[in-house]
């Protein structure tokens, strides 16, 4: 079990199209997403709106100018987030929706060290870069989210080392929304709740059991008051 806390880095917000995802956010929160760029390497776009406390909110979807293929020519991997996923593009033409979360790992702790000494519990980190920033992030191999024993769903977090002290967040415009909580649905809370353990992460999400799909909520202080982001 892990022994050093993790913190939360951003929220995510899948999307059929950037436009679409970013009015979705600014029609709830009352303010567009705007800075942000592209993922060459998993032919992704995104915008980003700032939060208190260094923490920000990614809207992102597919690249549709992105190549078909990798530089080398070979077959490119699957995007991540599950955007490749039948049933997320499904889900997607009803509307953008907040389908994922990112914890961070702070140095001295290695990410890449972490994972190999727990390949079973943790996905492999894929170096990636959007504009000067460069960090690592987890992502299985098939795109998916991350699981345990089965259960994610977009509920148990990506985990994200930055390259830098510099931190996205730092360029955004500041605003006046704070994240007041971050909860989730789950129909295997339990065992959520073991790897959000072990991760040192389970300060971050409430997680609750349902009978249905397994989701995410964030609320948000916001000048018109709470607002929600599901």
């Amino acid at each position: 079990m892990t022994s050093q806390s993790l913190s939360l880095d951003h929220l995510v917000v899948s999307a059929r199209t950037l436009d679409e995802g970013v009015q979705y956010v600014a029609d709830t929160l009352g303010v567009a997403p705007s800075g942000g760029g592209a993922h060459p390497l998993m032919r992704t776009h995104n915008r980003l709106l700032g939060l208190w406390g260094g923490v920000y909110l990614e809207v992102i979807a597919i690249d549709p100018r992105a190549a078909a293929d990798t530089i080398d020519g070979t077959a490119p991997r699957p995007r991540l987030f599950a955007l490749d996923d039948p049933a997320t593009q499904a889900r997607l033409e009803n509307g953008p929706y907040l389908s994922h979360w990112v914890a961070r790992v702070e140095r001295p702790r290695h990410l890449a060290t972490w994972q190999a000494q727990y390949p079973q519990r943790i996905a492999p980190v894929v170096p990636m870069t959007r504009g000067d920033f460069t960090w690592g992030l987890t992502v299985p191999d098939d795109g998916s989210f991350p699981a345990w024993q089965g259960a994610g769903d977009g509920v148990l977090p990506s985990l994200i080392q930055w390259d830098s002290t510099r931190h996205p967040s730092q360029l955004l415009a500041p605003t006046q929304l704070a994240l007041k909580a971050l909860k989730a649905a789950h129909p295997r809370p339990e065992l959520i709740g073991e790897q959000l353990r072990w991760l040192g992460a389970a300060h971050l999400l409430d997680v609750r059991a349902t009978d249905g799909a397994a989701a995410l909520v964030a609320e948000f202080e916001t000048p018109e008051g709470l607002r929600t982001l599901g």
